[in-house]
């Protein structure tokens, strides 16, 4: 039976934590955020992160996105510098056509930092990447 699911790879779907500035607080913020790099569009997207170490666990954080459109990106949440220090789970579950497809993405702790910066696709910005 088990041999008869199949569970379809995601692919061109990433998760980044960008650093950027806020126009309103005039600060430099570290964003969450998922990018959707393929040529349809997702539904019905189902977000749920949270932080982990031996001895510590975040509360958890979740967000649904009704569509996002091919090519495009959304904010999933501003992130504090402290929870760099834990490693960060963004659990993602999406429709395309009539498949589900899920994956989890892990940002381990120290992971995020200036010195991993690199440039994220769509965006034009910099930030460390997870595909």
């Amino acid at each position: 039976m088990n041999k008869d699911i199949q569970i379809p790879k995601v692919e061109d779907v990433y998760i980044a934590v960008v650093y950027e500035y806020n126009d309103s607080y005039k600060t430099n913020d570290w964003n969450a955020y998922i990018i959707n790099d393929k040529e349809v569009d997702l539904e019905m997207v189902l977000i749920v992160t949270s932080g982990y170490s031996e001895e510590k666990v975040t509360s958890t954080f979740r967000k649904k996105l009704d569509v996002l459109p091919k090519k495009s990106y959304a904010k999933i949440e501003l992130m504090q510098e402290d929870l760099f220090a834990l490693n960060n789970t963004f659990k993602v579950s999406f429709f395309e056509g009539n498949k589900m497809f899920d994956k989890t993405y892990i940002f381990r702790k120290n992971t995020i930092n200036l010195k991993a910066l690199q440039s994220i696709p769509l965006m034009e910005v910099r930030g460390v990447l997870v595909k």
